[in-house]
């Protein structure tokens, strides 16, 4: 855990290299006053700790990390990785990323980099030494923050150089020629390799181009990166011992779809992740929900970081909008509700230059005379006292699969229909469950196995494309034990290499579901249908709708009314064993979903606290008590009941926290 011992989190990344030395001191008292506790500091200095090659320059971050640690605050201290320097790419060109296409990026930016390359792999691995070596025992350091956003804005890299690892990482990963040429698939098209020279990264082709290639580079990318970070990491285990490090996530799936943070979440010694607003008119704070339900799930329900969100605006997106008055606070602590151990911003101190220069900070341009400056001061208040709930663990209520290297897969070329979206699907069924005030662990596909149906009653797979075969036994083995599972369309079709799964849909999912899918029938664009109960209810959907044929014991509950599968089953129910397995064979939202989502409650046993839509009930406990966050996202004021039968007000837009002692 960063800062053991301290309070919780409160900062934000520093950059003190934007700024004269007369300014660091207005910094730090100003810090003081906000109740700042953590800094994140160099994410973007190596040009400045290293003006020239093996040239350093630390006397300037000696200074500020003293200053810092005399006025109590302490640092995640980072690698500037993220940002090789102008003398770097006059060295090493060749290190700049090259696109699908055969162009290489320019220097100018920040990320530019190739994974693959050896030159910047040792200029890495040389100034994270640089900094162990000097700072691995600082007692302000509290933290290692490598790199910065690992796979943004590059991920994949096509050059000459990422080819040869390319093909040393497939014979690891598949032994031999004859291996993979039968997980490719290169019968098709006469794609067969009879040398590993033969084999190249995915490039630009006449066509399509083989999606198990594809899908293996995207795995061989996001590898890259991470044996970059464990290089790092490792160097600052040693000369840093007892230090935790890290490299800050974009969880989201609204912002960041390159990286498998299942597996970075091995590899970290605490899970830290950056959340920003992405304002596409929909509910933001249910995207915050879900990112933050995320992330702590990666954390295997331990405590987490939030390591990066904004004061207020950002200033990437086509139109950037303020944040309300009060909504600062209320996002910073619906992340500490659902497990994060305290709340970092990007940045400290408005920039005046650059390309993130309107994009909201702590310390705005305009100074302490600013809303945003009040409300910083008073939530670095209202965070520090509640730091005697640092260790205490969000309680879930319901359980959800998701994959990324999946939605990966069902991203490739030539689907049945251009308009799937697996991350559209996540974000519907969360958003129903967020809708019943429910809180949601997340699992990869491999994590429901021995998945406790007295823990999770119910588990949804709103979308799971790529699926090993294994997860049917898995699967088959929870709802026996007394388990509801929730399994929506085009789900269970294609194994771990994008080929389908030898029989009927759905796959690796048929025999648990008791149905097949004999032929799927994608709807046009603005094409819909109606979906019919059994009891007269009906629901329109769109996208999709497939010809299911129930095997015996599963039962239909609705049917297609109109279009092409006109009386086929679109819902279908199937008791096994103790639990029952539901199917949707079709594109809900709304009050559709909604309905469907009651339906497996009400078999799973799970009945939603009685709260107004737009008011989350969030729990953290320990063995010494419970925190009741009430998290207020309406214009009103509202009432949750508390344990003891009583009730207690929360004023619009506000949060509210419970402390009940056992």
């Amino acid at each position: 855990m960063p800062y053991d011992g301290q309070p919780l989190a409160f900062g934000g990344d520093y950059n003190p290299e934007q700024w004269p030395e007369e300014v660091w001191e207005e910094d730090v008292r100003l810090m003081r006053e906000a109740g700042v506790t953590l800094v994140s500091l160099g994410v973007f200095a190596w040009a400045r700790m290293e003006p020239r090659r093996g040239a350093y320059d630390f006397a300037w971050l000696d200074r500020i990390i003293g200053m810092l640690h005399e006025a109590g605050i302490g640092v995640a201290l980072a690698t500037p990785t993220v940002v090789p320097p102008a003398w770097f790419y006059r060295a090493h060109p060749e290190a700049l990323p090259v696109t699908r296409e055969g162009v290489r990026l320019a220097f100018g930016s920040r990320g530019a980099i190739c994974h693959s390359n050896p030159h910047y792999r040792a200029a890495a691995e040389e100034i994270a030494s640089r900094l162990g070596e000097r700072y691995g025992r600082h007692p302000a350091v509290a933290l290692w923050h490598v790199h910065n956003e690992y796979g943004a804005p590059v991920m994949s890299c096509f050059c000459d150089t990422c080819a040869v690892a390319f093909r040393h990482w497939l014979m690891d990963r598949h032994g031999t020629l004859g291996a993979l040429n039968q997980a490719w698939g290169t019968a098709f098209w006469g794609q067969q390799y009879g040398d590993w020279d033969e084999i190249g990264v995915p490039r630009a082709t006449p066509t399509v181009t083989n999606p198990a290639q594809q899908l293996d580079f995207r795995r061989f990318a996001d590898a890259q990166a991470r044996a970059n970070f464990t290089a790092e990491r490792d160097i600052l285990h040693r000369l840093s011992p007892g230090v935790p490090v890290t490299t800050n996530f974009m969880v989201a799936p609204s912002q960041c779809s390159s990286v498998d943070y299942w597996a970075w979440a091995r590899e970290v010694d605490l899970v830290t992740n950056d959340h920003y607003l992405i304002t596409d008119g929909r509910r933001t704070h249910v995207n915050l929900a879900l990112a933050a339900d995320l992330t702590r799930s990666l954390a295997g329900g331990n405590p987490w970081l939030l390591l990066e969100h904004s004061t207020s605006a950002v200033n990437w997106q086509p139109h950037n909008p303020a944040k309300e008055p009060g909504q600062m606070a209320r996002n910073s602590l619906s992340h500490v509700a659902r497990g994060s151990e305290g709340a970092m911003f990007f940045q400290w101190r408005q920039s005046r230059w650059g390309a993130e220069k309107f994009h909201s900070a702590m310390l705005p341009h305009g100074g302490t005379a600013t809303r945003v400056w009040r409300e910083v001061v008073e939530l670095g208040s209202r965070v520090g006292e509640l730091a005697d709930l640092r260790g205490t663990r969000t309680r879930a209520d319901v359980a959800m699969v998701w994959s990324w290297e999946s939605w990966w897969a069902q991203n490739l070329e030539w689907r049945p229909s251009a308009d799937l979206d697996a991350r559209e699907r996540l974000d519907a069924f969360y958003e129903a469950l967020y809708d019943r005030h429910l809180t949601v662990d997340f699992f990869p596909p491999e994590g429901v196995a021995g998945l406790d149906p007295a823990r999770y009653p119910l588990l949804v797979v709103p979308q799971l494309y790529s699926v090993r075969a294994g997860i049917s036994a898995d699967l088959d083995r929870y709802v026996s034990r007394g388990g509801t599972l929730l399994v929506s369309f085009f789900s269970g079709i294609a194994d771990e290499h994008d080929a389908v799964h030898p029989g009927a849909h759905p796959g690796a999912l048929r025999d648990v579901l008791g149905l097949t899918v004999e032929e799927f029938d994608p709807l046009l664009p603005g094409e819909r249908i109606t979906v019919r109960t059994l009891r007269g209810e009906a629901y329109e959907a769109d996208l999709w709708s497939e010809y299911v044929v129930p095997g015996e014991g599963c039962e239909t509950v609705a049917v297609f009314a109109d279009g092409r599968t006109a009386g086929r089953p679109a819902l279908t129910r199937r008791a096994l064993g103790d639990g029952v397995a539901w199917y949707l064979a079709t594109r809900l939202t709304g009050d559709g979903l909604a309905a469907v989502v009651d339906l497996a409650l009400t078999d799973a046993g799970i009945t939603p606290a009685a709260l107004p839509r737009d008011v989350e009930l969030v729990l953290r406990e320990s063995e010494s008590g419970t925190y009741r966050f009430a998290v207020n996202h309406t214009g009103g004021e509202v009432k949750v009941v508390l344990p003891d039968g009583g009730q207690a007000a929360v004023p619009a837009g506000a949060v509210e926290v419970f402390r009940e002692p056992r």
